[in-house]
């Protein structure tokens, strides 16, 4: 089969997802020597258009897993801004040291039906982006390892191949309920009303409204959260002031528990 160029498409508050998805899609666009685009979609100016692809793509997807799935709030694109039309995809998901859940399986379902043929797939554990101890400096090496079988396997798939591939088998459910938090009285946690709280040391440099990926964060007035927050913590991570923080008790008791009981390393695993 024929490769005309790679794509390296993303939602990646936190950036690890881009980092996995940009590090194979150069690699797989280096191996069958075609151009290399990056799709960015984090930001919803982004998203306010389609992206469009064809036969001799081949498009690597990437997603962080939010409870277990596909972020709530991203899944509409997934299922209609993105169009494959006959290309080639690679799934790839990243999650926080618990576990990828029901991500992975969603992420090919939404492929498949948006026209895609998906040769590849890949859960890989990244640093929490509740905490500094989960996944502390991952990925690292040994994950980039595994990412790079799995680039070798796709290309490898792709190179043999006279007739479309057939799709991996990957664990899970994308049907499946997204998982419950709970906190370390073991007991399910609400927190989806909870949003970020602004430090006096604020200096109004407007960086965490610039990088809310869902464009809740008043720029006006960065102390105002008009809008939902999906948790994923940009603001906290990329505030040069640290001024940004959670204080909603429910929150911090199920990022204690996670703390507590995903210490362990989770591994990164792939499909081809």
């Amino acid at each position: 089969m024929n490769i005309n160029k790679v794509y390296a498409l993303y939602f990646s508050p936190a950036g690890s997802t881009r980092k996995l998805v940009t590090t194979l899609a150069d690699a797989l666009a280096q191996s069958f020597e075609v151009p290399l685009e990056i799709v960015d979609i984090t930001l919803p100016a982004a998203r306010e258009e389609s992206c469009i692809f064809r036969e001799g793509d081949l498009v690597i997807c990437g997603s962080p897993t939010y409870a277990g799935k596909l972020p709530n709030k991203l899944l509409p694109y997934w299922k209609e801004g993105v169009r494959g039309g006959g290309a080639l995809a690679v799934a790839l998901v990243t999650f926080g040291n618990r576990a990828f859940d029901h991500s992975l399986a969603e992420l090919c379902a939404c492929l498949a039906a948006d026209g895609f043929h998906t040769v590849g797939a890949g859960a890989f554990a990244c640093r929490h982006v509740f905490s500094d101890t989960l996944a502390a400096g991952r990925p690292d090496k040994d994950d980039f390892a595994e990412l790079a079988k799995l680039g070798a396997a796709v290309a490898a798939r792709i190179a043999k191949a006279n007739e479309i591939p057939a799709p991996p088998e990957v664990p899970g459910d994308a049907d499946a309920p997204y998982y419950t938090p709970k906190g370390v009285d073991g007991e399910p946690k609400n927190f989806l009303k909870a949003k970020p709280k602004t430090a006096e040391d604020c200096i109004h440099c407007g960086v965490c409204a610039a990088v809310c990926p869902v464009g809740s964060i008043d720029p006006q007035d960065v102390s105002s959260v008009p809008g939902l927050c999906i948790k994923c913590h940009a603001c906290v991570r990329e505030c040069p002031m640290g001024a940004k923080y959670f204080d909603d008790e429910a929150f911090l008791s199920h990022k204690a528990m996670l703390e507590q009981s995903f210490q362990r390393r989770a591994e990164s695993k792939w499909f081809a």
